[in-house]
């Protein structure tokens, strides 16, 4: 896909997503509902997001370690809240990771392959882990919420997860994987992408180092969907807990897709059909959204304040 239809694309998705909240949502009604909103709550929500760096941050340098890259836990913590600051500009979570593989990968000079495959790995644990968590929700869900146009969302990121296991994990794919490299040297991706894709194939061979990884990142993201419900509580949406385990690792698999730059309005626009069908209120919804988009902001001012200062002391 060339630039220009990237680009065109992130327009024509964002268009939508705005003209569907426009569609949605009484705009100073929702303005006034987030200015009420109640200040514990959203820095409880806050809180949250910020203490779990510190377990991802661990699975990360499980993974490193791994290939024999050792880093210390307090900058691989530091390069997380970097990537969140990064994040900002950058479509979604897909450009925190390109953040971290580049700073890792100069640190480690010559690793490059094996940092870009670690990252990647780890998201797509990242994503298994939601994919699992998801499931328990809808779940729980069945037969108390019309929850019937998810399951679908749910069956797609299965079957895409399933495919790309076993792209990356089997050995009867390798010959014809390695047929495909003569398409990628024209670009100069060949030696690049088999470096990623023998550092993750590695991982084949430690499985329980997978399977804590795995469990790891099941555990956090079950603590994340707690954010998100208290990011609702601090604009009076009073819901089961139960219906935020349905919709947070819903809402974790959507903002993987780089629809928008940092998920702009696609979040907003995800809260309200959700919560919709609940009975919420559109404005509401859009500013438990919009408060959710504030958190990830507060999340990133660490990273820019450590940015700010590197830069001080360069100079």
């Amino acid at each position: 896909m060339t630039r220009a239809a990237r680009v065109l694309g992130t327009l024509l998705v964002t268009g939508l997503a705005v003209a569907y909240i426009l569609w949605k949502v009484d705009v100073g009604e929702a303005l006034s509902t987030i200015a009420d909103a109640d200040l514990r709550w959203f820095f409880l929500s806050a809180g949250i997001m910020l203490v779990t760096v510190l377990p991802m941050a661990w699975r990360w340098r499980w993974l490193l370690g791994a290939h024999g890259i050792h880093d210390r836990l307090p900058w691989l913590v530091r390069a997380y809240l970097v990537s969140y600051a990064a994040g900002q500009i950058l479509p979604t979570s897909i450009g925190g990771d390109a953040m971290r593989i580049f700073e890792t990968s100069r640190r480690h000079p010559g690793r490059g392959g094996p940092v870009a495959g670690s990252v990647l790995l780890e998201r797509a644990l990242g994503g298994a882990a939601t994919l699992a968590l998801g499931a328990v929700g809808l779940a729980l869900a069945l037969g108390r919420y019309d929850v019937g146009a998810y399951l679908w969302v749910e069956a797609a990121f299965v079957v895409a997860t399933i495919v790309l296991a076993v792209v990356l994990f089997s050995r009867s794919l390798r010959p014809l994987l390695a047929r495909l490299a003569p398409l990628l040297r024209p670009l100069r991706l060949d030696r690049p992408v088999r470096a990623v894709y023998e550092a993750i194939h590695s991982y084949r061979a430690t499985p329980r180092l997978l399977v804590g990884v795995f469990a790891l990142t099941l555990a956090v993201q079950a603590v994340r969907v707690l954010a998100i419900w208290a990011a609702a509580e601090a604009v009076g949406i009073d819901l089961s807990v139960r219906v935020f385990y349905v919709m947070g690792p819903l809402f974790f698999l959507v903002l993987l897709v780089p629809f928008t730059l940092n998920g702009f309005a696609v979040r907003e626009a995800f809260f309200i059909s959700f919560l919709g069908n609940l009975g919420v209120p559109s404005d509401q919804a859009f500013a438990a959204g919009f408060l959710f988009f504030l958190v990830t902001i507060l999340l990133s001012l660490p990273g820019l304040v450590i940015l700010g200062w590197e830069n001080l002391r360069r100079g």
